[in-house]
């Protein structure tokens, strides 16, 4: 089996508690023997695969596979073109290259649902989303790469894996995967 949940902001990609005040996904009653599919910090949202399957994790996630991830972040400032060329190209992070990537503004800009608590709000500081499509997932890996080109991220999203959506599924909600959709998890995404 195969699960999608919306990860909400807040709740540790884990089933036990780590002393934090963040939640668990022990609270969300999944099935018995499912565990989660890669990470998302307590503080990014968004799709967080869970299955029973061993070697799933590697299949999806292995930076040597290719199988691309998509993630919006906003962002502090609009980026210029060069920084988005830049993300593209890779950036170091204490020592090692990120992988080349794909990095573009969101155009129309997402109205997500407001995130409990809100984020920081600067009222002389613009912010917007862009996307970035990674085949790679190193720990906190978009919002290092935003903020080395001066661009911090404020609010981080993954929307897929692979050519699967997760489209309208609620935050705080999960369902298990359609056999359509499981085929869709080791697809590349149709570029727009």
């Amino acid at each position: 089996m195969i699960a999608v949940l919306n990860k909400p902001y807040g709740v540790l990609t884990q089933f036990t508690p780590d002393g934090s005040p963040n939640r668990t996904l022990a609270e969300f009653g999944f099935p018995k023997d499912l565990y989660p599919i890669g990470r998302l910090d307590a503080d990014s949202e968004g799709l967080l695969l869970l299955s029973d399957e061993p070697g799933l994790n590697t299949r999806l996630l292995d930076p040597e596979r290719g199988h691309v991830r998509c993630y919006w972040a906003q962002v502090e400032r609009v980026p210029a073109p060069g920084a988005l060329e830049t993300l593209a190209a890779g950036v170091d992070l204490q020592g090692t290259r990120t992988r080349p990537c794909r990095a573009w503004l969101l155009d129309p800009q997402p109205e997500l649902a407001p995130r409990e608590p809100p984020i920081r709000v600067r009222k002389n500081i613009p912010d917007c989303w862009l996307a970035l499509e990674l085949v790679e997932g190193k720990n906190r890996q978009v919002r290092k790469m935003t903020a080395a080109v001066g661009h911090p991220t404020l609010r981080l999203v993954r929307v897929s894996i692979g050519a699967f959506q997760m489209g309208d599924l609620a935050p705080g909600r999960w369902r298990a995967l359609t056999p359509a959709e499981r085929k869709k998890l080791f697809q590349a995404p149709v570029v727009s």
